[in-house]
């Protein structure tokens, strides 16, 4: 029986082969949820999904997209943002 803190499904359960041929359950964190545009709601491309720890190791521009509001809004609604902006 696993350990109490490993028996929610906090962790995932990862099946491993070892070198002597037998299977053993790891138990690794679950990756977070991809990140999502705070206008409209769809997925953002080019953010990594990663652990925080391993988001803290990676250069800055696998973490996000090198353009205004990246990582933050969707390319459609910072083209709908930059014409609000523009017509004011």
């Amino acid at each position: 029986m696993p350990r109490p803190n490993k028996r929610s499904r906090t962790f995932r359960r990862v099946y491993i082969k070892t070198p002597s041929g037998k299977n053993v359950v790891s138990y690794r964190r679950r990756k977070p949820k991809s990140a999502h545009c705070s206008n409209c709601g769809k997925i953002l491309h080019g953010i990594s999904r990663e652990l925080p720890y391993k988001m803290k190791n990676m250069p800055k521009s696998q973490k996000r997209p090198q353009r205004i509001y990246g990582g933050t809004l969707c390319h459609n609604c910072v083209k709908m943002e930059i014409i609000k902006r523009v017509r004011k």
